[in-house]
């Protein structure tokens, strides 16, 4: 066990493990900026229906998602490209979305069904979207991994530590 933590620890601070770790702390970011604005969309009636919160709720996540991934996990700048970068992310993002909207269709069933309390049913509508969103996460890392890789082998070796260049 000491040795895997060991292990995992060097590795979060190669190029891929500090790019890897710097996906999920934004996707932790934007999952709570969805998550908070799904359950305060239903919860406080401001959209009441489920659909509609969960898809508006998912929206708000999508623009601080898309720049924090660009600029601080792949670190590129500059302007994106529409083609390379915008419409992947959109599709990608389009897909969690719709497959959110899969689990908001069950939530909003479960609630018509049951008749549970206002609170409960938040709870249900938030979970569903974020175990929803939990599916595409590995999926959405190989993707975006591809869309915004910039740094050529030769570029990320000049970035290596001595440790790093020895154990390789």
């Amino acid at each position: 066990m000491k040795h895997s933590l060991g292990s995992l620890v060097t590795w979060s601070h190669t190029h891929q493990g500090k790019k890897v770790v710097r996906y999920t702390l934004t996707s932790g970011i934007t999952t709570v900026i969805s998550f908070s604005a799904v359950a305060a969309f239903y919860g406080f009636r401001i959209i009441p229906s489920v659909i509609w919160a969960t898809l508006a709720g998912n929206l708000v996540g999508t623009v601080p998602a898309y720049n924090l991934n660009r600029r601080w996990t792949w670190n590129k700048r500059g302007r994106s490209s529409l083609r390379t970068e915008i419409a992947p992310f959109l599709a990608m993002s389009a897909f969690g979305i719709a497959f959110s909207q899969l689990g908001a269709w069950w939530a909003k069933h479960e609630v018509a069904v049951h008749h549970w309390s206002h609170l409960t049913n938040t709870g249900l509508v938030a979970g569903a979207n974020l175990v929803c969103f939990a599916v595409f996460w590995v999926l959405k890392l190989m993707v975006f991994n591809r869309i915004f890789h910039v740094n050529k082998l030769e570029q990320i070796d000049q970035h290596l530590t001595l440790e790093e260049r020895a154990a390789s």
